[in-house]
This record gives structure tokens, C-alpha cells and sequence, in this order.
């Protein structure tokens, strides 16, 4: 036995070919029932797109390599619910393109992130992180006071629309001025951008300055989403509980 099991192993190449042959079976018994069903993930009714300011900062979150130290994927394990909230759902990243769950943690997870600080903590936090973190690791991002850049606000949301994320026209043809409205609520445009986008959108000057708008203003309305976009999280505790 030993002899014939010897003999097996100098057939290298016979042996990548078993290797390949147990994988790819493994591999076709989990994907091709996907191909089955009309949607792997349900939608939440209630679930909403990023609005283009928000939009705006996941852009900047990307830029900047942020994902690259932050996860944004709660596990169901229960020292990560105590310290981050509840486990995260497929249906919390539906629209996402790309997903930015993760795995490194270098500082923590950002999945339930939104409103847990306030806007004037975040800009503090980013332009110098030791102000209000004094052991923090973080760099700091002073540049973000600089104005936003929007020429391409409605061809990502025309983009991510043809991939299925719910963006109509008049949010693609309204894309700059709700990005402007958002950030100024004293401004005009605010009822427009709520009609599209729902009445408990977060709407003010995130940077605190009303009168410019830049990316620091619209990563931290990108922040301030995080975990916010659906109560789906929150009536299945509910439903847990019951």
C-alpha cells in the first residue's frame, strides 16, 4: 500500500489534475444552484441608494485606501456584536459595486458607523486623528477641505443604474444639485432631493461650513450612511426577540 501510494505521489502531474478535478466539483455544487434562482440576495423594500453626496464620499473612502485598514462586515459572533452592533445581512451591501466588506482591521469596522459620532467629530478626526484619539495609528486627511470635484456625479450614478442599482433619471439629471442641497440645508433643492431619496436622509453642512462644498463634506455624509440605508437589521432583532 505504501509502496503504491509512493508510486502515486512521483505523478506530479497526475496529481494536479485529481487536485483540480475535487475542486472544481466542490466549486460547481455551491455556484451552479445560484444560476437557479431569479436573486441570491432579497432586497429590502425599504432599502435606498446612496444619495450623490454620499455617492461622492464612497469614492473618496476608495481613493483614499481606507477599506484597506476598515471592514465594513459584522460577523455573528458575539464580542463583534457588543462592539460594532448587529451582524451584518447580504441585503446591507445589495447595491454595493464594489462591496467593501473586507477583512483587515487595523481600525475597527465601519458597518454600523452611521450617526454613532457627530459631523464635527469626524472632521476633527480626519484632519488630525491624535485630537480626538490620542493612541490612534490613523494618517490624517487635512486635504479633504478642498472643494468637490462633481464632474462626474451623474455618469456614476448612470453607471451603477445599468448594473441595478435603483437610480431613475431625474436622480441622474438632478445629481449635482441634490449633491449641493444635501450639504446646504438652508439652501434650495432640499425638497427635490428628499422626494428622491426619502425624507430621513441626513441633510446638513457636515464640514460646517454651508457655504463651500468639499470632500470632507461628502465622506463624512458617506460615513454618517454607513448601516443606516434599511431597517432590515433592526425588524429581524425584532422578529429574534419576539
Amino acid at each position: 500500500m505504501l509502496k503504491l501510494h509512493y508510486n502515486l505521489e512521483k505523478i506530479s502531474l497526475g496529481l494536479v489534475g485529481a487536485i483540480i478535478a475535487v475542486a472544481s466539483v466542490g466549486g460547481i455544487v455551491e455556484i451552479v444552484p445560484l444560476f437557479t434562482i431569479e436573486q441570491t440576495v432579497d432586497i429590502p423594500d425599504d432599502l435606498r441608494p446612496h444619495t450623490p453626496l454620499e455617492l461622492a464620499g464612497r469614492e473618496i473612502y476608495i481613493r483614499e485606501g481606507c477599506y484597506a485598514c476598515h471592514s465594513q462586515m459584522v460577523r455573528s459572533l458575539a464580542d463583534e456584536i457588543d462592539r460594532y452592533g448587529p451582524y451584518s445581512l447580504a441585503a446591507d451591501s445589495a447595491y454595493e459595486h464594489p462591496m467593501l466588506w473586507g477583512s483587515k482591521r487595523t481600525g475597527p469596522d465601519l458597518a454600523r458607523l452611521g450617526e454613532k459620532y457627530s459631523d464635527a467629530w469626524h472632521v476633527a478626526h480626519l484632519i488630525d486623528p491624535r485630537s480626538v484619539v490620542p493612541v490612534s495609528i490613523m494618517p490624517a486627511y487635512p486635504w479633504l477641505m478642498r472643494p468637490l470635484d462633481t464632474d462626474l456625479l451623474e455618469g456614476n450614478l448612470a453607471t451603477l443604474a445599468r448594473l441595478g442599482v435603483p437610480y431613475d433619471e431625474a436622480m441622474i439629471e438632478n445629481a449635482l444639485a441634490d449633491t449641493r442641497a444635501q450639504a446646504r440645508p438652508d439652501g434650495v433643492g432640499v425638497g427635490g432631493l428628499q422626494e428622491r431619496y426619502g425624507e430621513d436622509i441626513a441633510v446638513r453642512s457636515f464640514d460646517g461650513d454651508p457655504s463651500r462644498l468639499t470632500e470632507m463634506d461628502a465622506l463624512v455624509a458617506y460615513l454618517q450612511s454607513l448601516g443606516t440605508l434599511t431597517d432590515a437589521v433592526a425588524d429581524l432583532l425584532a422578529e429574534d426577540a419576539q
